[in-house]
């Protein structure tokens, strides 16, 4: 019965997580399984009560188990080590915990200052990150936001908030979104140069949203429903000087914000999203102007989709030159306490 084992899972890891309430959590599992079948609630007393005199062994069991004991699949865990150098067991771990709480300030209405002042006027405790990300010590409601219904600011990841510094549009650029939904990035561009931005969305109801955030912030872009692989239907033939590839992935870096994402995630799926994203790569290459740059993001810790991905673009495009992030080939964010995970390339097509 899905039900019952689902019920069974829950209490069981309550019950490993806080052990001093083990009485109440054994009965408020049969009270849910009289509801759910009472057949079976002796049941579900026996096992949890089982559970409780073999703890020790259960333990055991679990440190013993790599996934157990990690919280994610054995596949996401062998391809992180392989990856990630030292960091990879912290990365995992910060996957676990409960994700982050950033202000990116919109600085065409207000100061960096004014912000933080008024965060904390109102009692919040908050920290100035290195790209001018306002990192809170805990998250809070939006309500919360001084500001926040006045457009003088949104929440946006830490690590998200590097692609629109990375990119660096000027005044007066054309500049193209491939992938905007939901529009904080599409949002973090305008604010930062009056540029023609054209945003595309393949999702309707989604470019719905880049539309509703840009008007709270006072922004102005043109919106397309368009599939940006299909460049015969959307592009006009005037070159972009930049362009924002935040490609669809497997979402691997921001796993804690859908905690679902990694049991439901297939290790075939990351061919898959990697096939997706050299598409897209190869598409909106032809539109970028020569002399123009082309930032590269995921939001995937995986490196086939990430350094991998750039790799095999470079080496089947001639006229593709790496331009150097933070000093770095590239830039690659994992999951902790400050930011989730992120991946970002820049390159520049030879005139």
């Amino acid at each position: 019965a899905p039900a019952i084992h689902g019920l069974l899972l829950v209490a069981l890891t309550r019950l490993r997580q806080r052990p001093e309430q083990a009485h109440t959590v054994v009965d408020q599992a049969v009270q849910a399984a009289l509801e759910l079948m009472p057949g079976l609630k002796n049941m579900v007393n026996g096992v949890l009560r089982n559970a409780l005199r073999q703890r020790d062994q259960w333990e055991s069991w679990a440190e013993a188990d790599e996934e157990a004991r990690l919280g994610f699949p054995r596949w996401w865990i062998a391809r992180l080590r392989a990856s990630a150098g030292e960091s990879w067991e912290a990365a995992l771990a910060a996957g676990n915990q409960r994700p982050p709480m950033a202000i990116r300030v919109n600085t065409r209405r207000t100061t960096i200052d004014a912000v933080l002042a008024g965060l904390e006027g109102a009692g919040l405790v908050v920290r100035r990150l290195d790209n001018d990300a306002l990192l809170l010590d805990r998250p809070v409601p939006v309500g919360r936001l001084p500001g926040f219904s006045d457009g003088l600011l949104s929440v946006q990841d830490a690590g998200a908030q590097w692609a629109a510094r990375l990119l660096a549009p000027l005044a007066g650029e054309r500049v193209l979104d491939a992938c905007a939904a939901p529009g904080g990035k599409t949002a973090h561009l305008l604010e930062c140069a009056d540029v023609e931005l054209l945003a595309l969305e393949l999702d309707s109801l989604r470019a719905q949203r880049v539309d509703s955030n840009l008007a709270r912030l006072g922004l102005t872009a043109r919106v397309q429903v368009a599939d940006c692989r299909r460049v015969e239907r959307w592009w006009d033939g005037r070159p972009f000087d930049r362009i924002l590839a935040d490609v669809p992935c497997s979402a691997s870096g921001v796993a804690r914000r859908h905690p679902d994402i990694k049991w439901l995630r297939r290790e075939t799926d990351i061919a898959q999203f990697a096939a997706q994203q050299a598409e897209i790569l190869d598409a909106l290459w032809q539109t970028l102007a020569p002399g123009g740059t082309m930032l590269y993001v995921t939001c995937s810790v995986f490196d086939e989709e990430n350094a991998g991905q750039i790799a095999r673009f470079c080496a089947l495009h001639a006229d593709a030159e790496r331009v150097p992030v933070c000093g770095e080939p590239d830039l690659k964010l994992l999951p902790n306490a400050e930011h989730d995970g992120f991946y970002y390339a820049l390159l520049r097509k030879q005139a």
